[in-house]
């Protein structure tokens, strides 16, 4: 592979890894040519979002209804000799009454809607490019490994989660990303005054992937962590993914697939005795814009234990009313539908996207029925000379059978970034 193919893949591993508050700019800074251009020609960051939210949930004699402010600024370097930095602070503010449950303001005669007010130092970091084709970044930073199932930034809630240690990225081999990220504290969405709003670890992350097998990409990855004050959240998972497109006889149609399999295993203090599975199946379809796509996945449960992913996007997994943050004790199965449509830049609806799912929840051990979410959004995405402006609405309804109860929730975003 040529240095610039490799350099290529390098930027595409940084930018999937360690999206950083100059990922929020209009794009990496250039390199400089002296220590002072590079800390005053860098790109500061401004990232606005305003979030309605309601929660209509049986057994509560109240609905819960926020309405809050993100807001995040900062600043991004050039790149002098390598190295660059970047930091951004981070406030989270409720606008109006608090008629909501945001797990530390103690209204629990409400439900949840775990967007606490918050103030803290969301991302501060420094990264060095100056060996080939490898990137090295400490600090604060946010990390997005694959599709975010087991490590993730939570980017959906107003205070997303960021990770605290070091993060590098290969790609020395040929059209091969070795990422390798040793993490010391997790950042948590729920802020600095929670109980475990602070995870404190000793946790390696291994993810290399390769696409030698074309069009198939192939990712193995190993993660290793060491929690230290919920040791039963300690867990040793190993995997392997599956990841392709391919063209149809039909014009203009391309077959999707994705299949996963890993293994966790207790790690470091976890008494348990964790052996679980799992799996996922998702072919799919798209045409143009519209995308379909239909999936079984499965993460076991002893009847004890439930396979674990507590550093994971769970937002966007097994419905968006947020009811399996947790795996319960028999497992959870998730046969589901997803269909989503983008709209071209020759339509009208240019920058708008119309996306559905349905979740049909059972228990893996046993086969209880859990129940079922369906889950629709609408939302757009506007490009000015001031910045990106978007806009979008989301709901989501909960049936439940045995777990947990019937839930509705409504949001109402708009969003600013410059």
């Amino acid at each position: 592979m040529s240095r610039t193919n490799n350099s290529r893949t390098l930027k595409a591993g940084i930018a999937m890894l360690a999206g950083s508050v100059m990922a929020l700019g209009s794009g990496p800074a250039q390199a400089a040519d002296s220590l002072v251009d590079a800390l005053t020609g860098g790109k500061p960051v401004a990232d606005l979002r305003l979030r309605y939210e309601s929660v209509d949930q049986a057994g509560f004699a109240k609905d819960a209804d926020a309405l809050t402010l993100r807001t995040r600024v900062g600043y991004g370097t050039g790149t002098w000799q390598g190295l660059s930095a970047a930091f951004a602070f981070e406030n989270i503010s409720a606008l109006g009454s608090e008629d909501y449950n945001d797990t530390i303001n103690g209204k629990s005669t409400f439900p949840t809607i775990a967007d606490p007010e918050t103030t803290e130092l969301d991302t501060a970091w420094i990264r060095y490019t100056g060996l080939p084709d490898t990137s090295l970044t400490y600090g604060r930073q946010k990390v997005v490994l694959d599709n975010a199932r087991f490590v993730g930034n939570v980017g959906f809630r107003q205070n997303q989660q960021t990770f605290d240690g070091l993060v590098a990225a290969n790609t020395s081999l040929p059209e091969t990303t070795l990422i390798y990220g040793y993490v010391y504290n997790v950042n948590r969405i729920f802020g600095n005054d929670a109980t475990l709003g602070d995870l404190s670890t000793r946790t390696h992350l291994v993810n290399v992937s390769n696409t030698s097998f074309k069009p198939v990409k192939v990712t193995g990855y190993g993660y290793f962590l060491d929690v230290h004050r919920v040791a039963s959240l300690s867990t040793r998972t190993l995997g392997l993914r599956l990841t392709g497109k391919n063209d149809l006889p039909a014009e203009g149609f391309k077959l999707l697939y994705a299949a996963e399999y890993a293994r966790q295993n207790d790690y470091a203090d976890n008494t348990a005795n964790v052996s679980l599975d799992y799996k996922l199946l998702e072919p799919g379809i798209a045409w143009k814009g519209l995308v379909v796509k239909a999936g079984y996945e499965v993460l076991e449960g002893d009847g004890t234990t439930g396979f674990s992913t507590p550093l994971a996007t769970l937002h966007a997994f097994q419905g968006f009313t947020d009811k399996f943050l947790s795996t319960p004790a028999n497992g959870i199965e998730d046969k589901y539908l997803k269909a989503s449509m983008t709209f071209p830049a020759d339509s009208v609806l240019k920058g708008s996207k119309i996306a559905a799912q349905y979740h049909d929840l059972d228990a893996d051990k046993g086969g209880a029925s859990y129940g079922s979410e369906w889950n629709v959004s609408v939302s757009k995405g506007y490009k000015t000379d001031f910045g990106k402006m978007g806009v979008a609405l989301k709901y989501a309804d909960y049936d439940a059978d045995t777990q947990s109860t019937d839930t509705q929730k409504l949001w109402l975003t708009v969003s600013y970034k410059y």
